[in-house]
C-alpha cells in the first residue's frame, strides 16, 4: 500500500510508477466514463420509451458501431494504417453516429413514436449485423480476431488522448441530459398528460434520442460493446432512488462507474493470468441480474 501510494504522489520511470499511471489509472478514468455514459443513457432511454428493457443498444447504436469498427480494422490491414489512438474510435463512433441518423429518419416518418424507434433499431441492428457478418467473411483471420476482440467490450488499449475526447464529449452529452430531467418525468407519464403540462414531446424525444444515442456511440468507439451495464444500472439504482430522473440519472451515473470499474477488476483478477474482457463479466451478470428480476417480479412495469 505504501508503494502504491508513494506511486501516485510521483510520475517517475519507475516499475510501480509505470503500471500505475500509463496502464491502471487509464483503464479506471475510462471504465468511469463509459460506465457512467452507458448507465445514463439507459436510464433516459427508459424513461423515454416507457419501456424497462430499453437500454443504449436498443436502437441499433451499437450495430452501427460493430460495422464502423469491423471496417476500421479491415481498413488499417489493408491500406496499412496504423490502429493508434483514434482510428478505430473514430470509425466506431462513425458507424454509431451513421445509425443515430438512420434510426432518426425512419423515426421521424412515423412522428417519433416510441415503436417506431424501437422497431427501427431493432431492423438496423439485424442490418449492421448481417454487414459485420459479410466484413468477417471476406477478410483474414487475424483481422478478424482483432475486430471480436474489440466487439467483445474491453478496457485494456485506454490511452489519456481518447480519455480526454470522451470525457469532452460525455461532459457536454450528460449536462444537456441533466437539465431535461424534469420533462423526462413529465414524459414518462405518457405523451397525452406531458402535452397538457406543456412539454413539447416531439421535440423533447428528437433531443433526448439525439443526445442519447451521441453519448452511446462515444462510449462504445472507446471501450467496445458492453453490454447490460444501461441496461442494468438503472433497475438497481432505481430501487434506491425511486423513479424521479432528477435523482435517478445522476445516481445512475455513479453507479454505472462504479460498477463497471469493479468489473473490469474482477475481469483482470478471475482468472489470472489471463485477462478477460469487461464485456464478458457485464454480460454474466446482467443475465443473472435478469434471471433473478424475473422470478422476483410479478410485472415488468417499473414507471
Amino acid at each position: 500500500m505504501k508503494e502504491v501510494w508513494q506511486a501516485l504522489n510521483h510520475h517517475g520511470s519507475t516499475v510501480n510508477e509505470a503500471i500505475i499511471w500509463d496502464i491502471r489509472l487509464p483503464r479506471i478514468l475510462l471504465g468511469m466514463l463509459v460506465g457512467g455514459g452507458l448507465a445514463a443513457s439507459g436510464c433516459v432511454f427508459q424513461g423515454m420509451l416507457r419501456n424497462p428493457l430499453a437500454d443504449p443498444y436498443t436502437l441499433g447504436i451499437s450495430g452501427g458501431a460493430a460495422f464502423g469498427a469491423a471496417l476500421g480494422v479491415i481498413s488499417s490491414s489493408h491500406f496499412q494504417i496504423p490502429l493508434g489512438s483514434y482510428w478505430l474510435p473514430f470509425c466506431a463512433f462513425s458507424g454509431a453516429l451513421l445509425a443515430t441518423v438512420l434510426v432518426y429518419v425512419l423515426a421521424s416518418r412515423m412522428y417519433f413514436s416510441t415503436s417506431s424507434l424501437i422497431l427501427g433499431g431493432i431492423l438496423l441492428s439485424f442490418l449492421f449485423t448481417s454487414l459485420v457478418l459479410l466484413v468477417f467473411a471476406v477478410s483474414k483471420a487475424e483481422d478478424v480476431q482483432r475486430a471480436v476482440l474489440w466487439l467483445m467490450g474491453d478496457l485494456s488499449g485506454a490511452q489519456y488522448p481518447v480519455i480526454r475526447s470522451v470525457a469532452i464529449f460525455l461532459a457536454g452529452g450528460l449536462f444537456v441530459l441533466l437539465l431535461f430531467t424534469p420533462d423526462l418525468n413529465m414524459l414518462t407519464l405518457g405523451e397525452e398528460k406531458a402535452l397538457h403540462l406543456g412539454v413539447s414531446v416531439n421535440k423533447l424525444v428528437k433531443l433526448l434520442f439525439i443526445l442519447s444515442a451521441l453519448v452511446t456511440g462515444t462510449c462504445v468507439s472507446a471501450s467496445g460493446i458492453i453490454g447490460f451495464v444501461g441496461l442494468m444500472i438503472p433497475h438497481l439504482t432505481r430501487q434506491l432512488t425511486g423513479p424521479d430522473h432528477r435523482l435517478l440519472v445522476p445516481a445512475s451515473i455513479i453507479s454505472g462507474a462504479s460498477f463497471l470499474i469493479l468489473a473490469d477488476a474482477l475481469a483482470r483478477t478471475i482468472v489470472s493470468p489471463l485477462e478477460l474482457p469487461v464485456g464478458v463479466i457485464t454480460g454474466l451478470l446482467g443475465s443473472f441480474f435478469f434471471l433473478l428480476f424475473l422470478f422476483r417480479k410479478s410485472s415488468w412495469e417499473v414507471f
